[in-house]
């Protein structure tokens, strides 16, 4: 006979696929204690450069439960973003996953339409939604309910789909039946730690985020340091290096969220149609893109460094 716990476990994982998400996975709200020590190694090394929001909340980061009300279980989903299209290859690049329109609003989107037919379906039941916009370890959520292993590039992996998908959650106030982790298929691969241009996986498992071209290129406010000059491999925004190497990346597929569809006009840009971008077609072209996150004199800032 299901129990009650098995059945809204089901349910919520069918109610996942029909919102067109990739998987679902669930785990135990609570202290993540093995990720504790890693995190404090990270922040006290000053591997996360100047993103100092990864400072703040050092408890919530590691404990759901200080960030929810009585949160029993944290659902964890993927989305699929990988384009079918690709840009020009003597183009600048920008990363695949902002190809489309900015994620957050599309997954927040979904993630409220799921807990609404949670609600719905078993009662009242209280959570929120996260998407990279609150202190959510997500990789380490996502790898703790089975949905794949972090690899050595600190990216999570799935044997059957690579890794180009974003991660989100539902932390709910429901007891659940729970998943386990699954096993690391990285082995003695080394291709991410080789390929990176900035030598920013220090080693396998860790990546020092303030070497990284997309900390660099998005995150980094101020003028680019001399030394990386000619490292950057054309990426104006974000990078994809230790992904597209990764052998697991071969078994990506297309996405099928329309939403995600690559702008056109970004597809067809030329360098010269970057070098020579104002701020006017900024605005336009990239109106509801994750672009705007390094704003247009963030962008302009990135190319003339690359030319």
């Amino acid at each position: 006979m299901i129990n009650n716990k098995e059945k809204y476990s089901n349910l919520i994982k069918s109610e996942a696929k029909r919102l067109g998400f990739l998987s679902c996975g669930i785990s135990k709200a609570g202290f993540l204690k093995e990720e504790a020590p890693r995190l404090e190694y990270w922040l006290k090394k000053q591997m996360n450069g100047q993103m100092s929001y990864m400072e703040n909340n050092f408890d919530k980061r590691l404990n759901p439960t200080l960030l929810v009300d009585d949160a029993k279980s944290v659902v964890s989903l993927l989305l699929n973003y990988y384009p079918s299209e690709s840009q020009d290859l003597e183009s600048y690049k920008i990363s695949k996953y902002a190809y489309g329109q900015d994620y957050h609003f599309v997954i927040k989107e979904k993630l409220k339409e799921l807990l609404f037919s949670i609600q719905s379906n078993i009662g009242e039941v209280s959570g929120r939604a996260f998407v990279d916009s609150a202190p959510v370890l997500d990789k380490a959520w996502a790898a703790k309910s089975g949905l794949g292993w972090i690899g050595k590039n600190s990216n999570l992996l799935t044997q059957k789909v690579g890794s180009f998908y974003f991660i989100a959650e539902l932390i709910i106030d429901l007891d659940l039946e729970y998943d386990h982790a699954t096993t690391d298929h990285c082995g003695s691969c080394t291709a991410c730690i080789n390929a990176c241009p900035t030598e920013a996986i220090v080693a396998p498992y860790v990546v020092d985020g303030s070497k990284c071209i997309s900390y660099f290129t998005i995150e980094l406010k101020e003028s680019m340091p001399p030394e990386m000059k000619g490292k950057f491999d054309d990426w104006a925004f974000g990078c994809d290096i230790c992904q597209d190497v990764c052998p697991w990346n071969r078994f990506s597929k297309s996405h099928s969220e329309p939403l995600f569809n690559s702008n056109p006009d970004m597809l067809s840009m030329s360098k010269k149609d970057w070098t020579e971008l104002t701020e006017e077609t900024f605005k336009s072209v990239f109106n509801n893109s994750p672009l705007k996150r390094a704003k247009f004199e963030g962008l302009k800032r990135n190319i003339d460094f690359l030319k």
